[in-house]
């Protein structure tokens, strides 16, 4: 289950309790099962339904049954007398209420192959969170989203604890990249995100973003990249360029996994990095290249674990509103550790940060740092080498 969401990221350490003894598979459950006991365990989302298993003699005190399929009332009635705790599916969602593990490139875009953008897995559930409020959803449907971000809490928890488990406990922190949406492929913006992650990212650095286009998705495919040549990154830039506005559904998506098609990389969080996007701005086309996807409905959490997991830097190319409303946020964090040590703000593009005074800012308000002048953190720069050395 997902710890204090408060909690630092010191050391290469993540955000969340990934410890919990989950079951996420059936044969997990079988093995626990048949040692007859399923005491303090949480079971996600499983059909429990078929080939229903007999409960009569094993243990289920504090045992957690979460969206799980039980063969009738009287079996979910019979697990609470005996201790367990069972919160049941939401049947009506086209989402899971419990996701077990994050999302991937092929889970959001099921669908297209058949009928398009508006066929898509990503898509049909942001229909569905307009028809029910949008923002502001009816009780049940605030529940039933809530608990979805929750798993996807804890499914980022899992996930990230994955990652570091192949890297050494003095690994470098991930990295966010931050900008703006309106990037259009093919522009000078765009291959700059995206060399920078390629070169992040070949260097060992996880790469985070909003999981959103333009430079958001830059940065995901130069991740994704990574392991192969900067050539090729630049040819499939090439192949993307011709399908440049994301408000152009079909064929932006298209280009996209057109491009997955033709430069196959397995999905993980070295090769693309990870995504955390949000049904808020669902009428963007889900960011393809990202290894894997923790895709929210609250964007003030999905905001909040980008800025707290990118504590070994945070790139902020140029972007307008949004990307000004993470630099304050990311300064507040700073400001007050309160995720710990902060990597380098390198804001990338000379002429456009003149524009938006942010340097003069934040330099005197992190140099009162409670913890210390933090001001020499901020680096303003157009150089591609300067940036990298800043965030190593």
């Amino acid at each position: 289950m997902p710890g204090d969401p408060l909690q630092p990221v010191l050391g290469g350490q993540i955000p969340f309790d990934a410890t919990a003894d989950e079951i996420e598979s059936r044969a997990e459950f079988d093995t626990h099962h048949a040692k007859r006991s399923l005491a303090g365990l949480v079971v996600l989302g499983l059909r429990l339904d078929v080939d229903p298993p007999d409960f009569a003699e094993v243990d289920v005190r504090e045992t957690l049954f979460l969206g799980c399929h039980m063969a009738s009332d009287d079996v979910e009635v019979d697990l609470t007398r005996r201790g367990a705790h069972v919160v049941p599916p939401f049947e009506t969602r086209p989402y899971p209420t419990h996701p077990a593990v994050l999302y991937t490139p092929e889970d959001l875009s099921a669908g297209f192959a058949g009928a398009g953008f508006a066929g898509m897995y990503d898509t049909l559930v942001y229909q569905h969170f307009l028809a029910h409020g949008g923002a502001a959803p009816d009780i049940r449907e605030a529940i039933a989203q809530r608990l979805h971000d929750a798993g996807i809490d804890n499914a980022l928890g899992k996930a990230l604890a994955g990652w570091a488990s192949g890297h050494p406990a003095d690994a470098p922190l991930p990295v966010g990249i931050m900008g703006g949406h309106a990037a259009p492929r093919g522009s000078a913006a765009y291959r700059v995100a995206a060399e920078l992650s390629w070169r992040l990212a070949s260097a060992g650095r996880l790469i985070v973003t909003g999981g959103g286009p333009g430079v958001m998705e830059a940065a995901n495919l130069g991740a994704y990249f990574s392991g192969r040549q900067l050539s090729e990154l630049s040819s499939a830039i090439d192949l993307l360029a011709p399908a440049p506005d994301f408000l152009d559904h079909d064929p932006y998506t298209a280009a996209a996994i057109a491009v997955r098609d033709a430069y196959p990389a397995q999905a993980s969080l070295t090769n693309g990095g990870l995504a955390l996007p949000t049904w808020l701005y669902g009428h963007e086309p889900a960011n393809l290249f990202a290894g894997q996807i923790g895709k929210y409905f609250s964007n003030a959490v999905r905001e909040d674990s980008i800025l707290r997991l990118s504590r070994g830097g945070i790139v902020f190319a140029p972007g307008w509103a949004g990307t000004v409303q993470e630099i304050f946020q990311a300064a507040t964090k700073t400001f007050y550790r309160t995720d710990g040590p902060s990597g380098a703000f390198v804001f990338l593009g000379v002429e456009h940060w003149a524009q938006l005074p942010v340097e003069a800012l934040l330099r005197p308000l992190l140099a009162r740092s409670p913890h210390g002048d933090q001001s020499d953190l901020i680096v303003v720069t157009d150089s591609l080498d300067e940036a990298v050395d800043a965030l190593s």
